[in-house]
């Protein structure tokens, strides 16, 4: 069971959520919160996954995503935004968050999204991918997520394509026949290398270095 937090400041939204959640069968919601609730809620409650509004009118959304990425251990955070060129989500992916969620996606969609993201994949909207790429790199050049890039070997190369595809660890050691464990010290040996501190990252220097753009991984 995935146990989930759902966090707006509009309680329609949280009954919104939870209805469509829980009525998924292997996911929990296991509490709904304001801003200010949060931190204490997701401290109580421990949860696999949590849902935060970008968006607030009592705490700043990433605010609260900083205090939550300071517990130990940290909960996979998706931020949920009205907006598909929402200016803070390059902000939220730099401080932690694991993808973002639009607050109109399809019910049945929205639990798929939520087992990815327990899964350890990454979740970026389609509609938006390329206004957060751009957003979040590009005061970067090329060149330089290139060289980042230049330094993993063939495996770790294969692995970020995957990566930046939105696999979890179980899903890429099934593509590329490793164990999850094996797929897990890849991913952190990855993260070293390109110097950042997620998936979503490095999946946004794997897209701003062109990988992304070759036929395929490489064997």
């Amino acid at each position: 069971m995935i146990r989930v937090v759902v966090v707006d400041d509009e309680e329609l939204v949280r009954s919104g959520f939870r209805l469509i959640l829980q009525a998924a069968g292997d996911i929990q919601v296991v509490a709904t919160a304001s801003g200010e609730q949060a931190v204490r809620e997701v401290e109580r409650q421990r949860p696999d996954v949590v849902l935060l509004d970008i968006r607030m009118s009592d705490v700043d959304g990433l605010t609260v995503l900083r205090r939550l990425q300071c517990l130990r251990p940290a909960p996979v955070v998706a931020m949920l935004t009205t907006f598909d060129s929402d200016e803070y989500i390059a902000t939220a992916l730099r401080s932690g968050a694991a993808g973002f969620i639009l607050k109109d996606t399809a019910p049945v969609q929205l639990a798929q999204l939520v087992r990815t993201l327990a899964a350890g994949g990454v979740v970026l909207s389609a509609k938006v991918t390329r206004t957060v790429v751009d957003g979040y790199l590009g005061a970067r050049t090329d060149a330089a997520a290139v060289a980042r890039a230049g330094q993993l070997s063939e495996r770790e190369h294969a692995v970020l394509v995957l990566i930046a595809e939105g696999l979890s660890n179980n899903e890429i050691g099934a593509r590329v026949h490793l164990s999850a464990g094996t797929v897990k010290d890849h991913v952190s040996a990855i993260l070293t290398k390109l110097r950042v501190g997620s998936r979503v990252q490095a999946a946004l220097v794997a897209e701003r270095a062109g990988l992304l753009a070759e036929p395929g991984p490489r064997p």
